[in-house]
């Protein structure tokens, strides 16, 4: 009979390190319709150490039977909340890895994203975000396009959101440290987050296509982009004390011509470009030599943002 060696203490914790616990957290409302999905992207991923856990905001659809079918494989807690941001907010502190995510209920992760992004971290331990590529995937899954995904720039970051939030991955310490997800935000909660660690810590785009971003008609960016568009024009405001003109267009084009600019970049009208113009004199007023190289660096660039979903 042989005698049991103990395992070296010093090698259990590298080994910790090398895979550290990574949670993820779906809220959900009524997102049956794509929920399984979601779950099996989660639950398919090649890295062992995750935590995943869902808050379920009381759905009244099928979302119950399908929690309930991966129940030995995941946390869930079926109850109600005050909007998507309280509901993972109170998620991640339910959990404990040094390595957080969330996932929407329409969205899904691609294989070895998770794998990645600890790898990422072990690469750039001062990172405070690590963020790869994504697709825009229709309501069937169809691939549409390739999401408007970019290197990291704090300046970019002031003009459009970059960061594709399905693949985007945080460290808890710094999440906590900077404030959380903003409860009073419904649309630009990732957004306003993104610019507040960008003010303390790098973040880091890798190569790698990490997650799809699902457009569908239910979507609230989509059914309601006037309100997620106004949203983000505050978020702006605030941060910076001035709104990009290409904000201000897609926004005043919506409302006067009614065009999905969530799902396309919005098109060139003299009507659109007069209203913006005047809302962006409102807006920035203190600051027209900026908004005077905005007008021009618009035109040069054109009217994208990112997708708002």
């Amino acid at each position: 009979m042989f005698d049991r060696v103990p395992f070296p203490a010093r090698r259990v914790e590298q080994m910790l390190e090398q895979t550290p616990l990574v949670s993820i957290v779906t809220p959900s409302l009524n997102g049956g319709n794509f929920l399984e999905a979601t779950l099996s992207s989660v639950l398919s991923q090649n890295y062992a150490n995750i935590e995943f856990l869902v808050m379920d905001g009381g759905s009244t659809d099928n979302t119950t039977l399908i929690l309930q079918k991966f129940k030995h494989r995941l946390r869930y807690l079926s109850q109600p909340d005050a909007g998507q941001a309280d509901a993972i907010n109170r998620g991640i502190a339910m959990t404990s890895g040094s390595i957080c995510g969330f996932l929407n209920a329409d969205d899904t992760y691609l294989p070895g994203a998770i794998a990645a992004a600890v790898q990422a971290f072990a690469e750039n331990p001062t990172a405070g975000v690590i963020y790869g590529n994504a697709w825009y995937i229709g309501e069937d899954g169809t691939r549409i396009a390739p999401y408007p995904v970019e290197p990291f720039d704090p300046g970019k970051l002031a003009r459009r959101c970059f960061i594709c939030q399905p693949a985007a991955f945080f460290r808890r310490d710094v999440f906590e440290e900077c404030g959380m997800l903003n409860p009073d935000l419904r649309f630009a909660m990732d957004y306003d987050l993104w610019i507040r660690i960008a003010r303390r810590y790098p973040l880091v785009k890798i190569d790698a296509f990490l997650a799809n971003s699902r457009l569908h008609g239910d979507a609230k960016t989509v059914k309601q982009t006037a309100a997620a568009m106004q949203e983000t024009i505050g978020v702006l405001k605030s941060h910076y004390g001035y709104v990009p003109y290409n904000w201000l267009y897609g926004y005043m084009h919506h409302r006067l011509t009614g065009q999905s600019v969530a799902r396309e970049r919005p098109r060139l009208a003299m009507g659109s470009a007069s209203a913006s113009f005047a809302l962006g004199l409102a807006h920035n007023w203190r600051h027209p030599i900026r908004y005077g190289r905005d007008l021009f660096a618009t035109a040069r660039e054109g009217l994208g943002w990112s997708n708002l979903s």
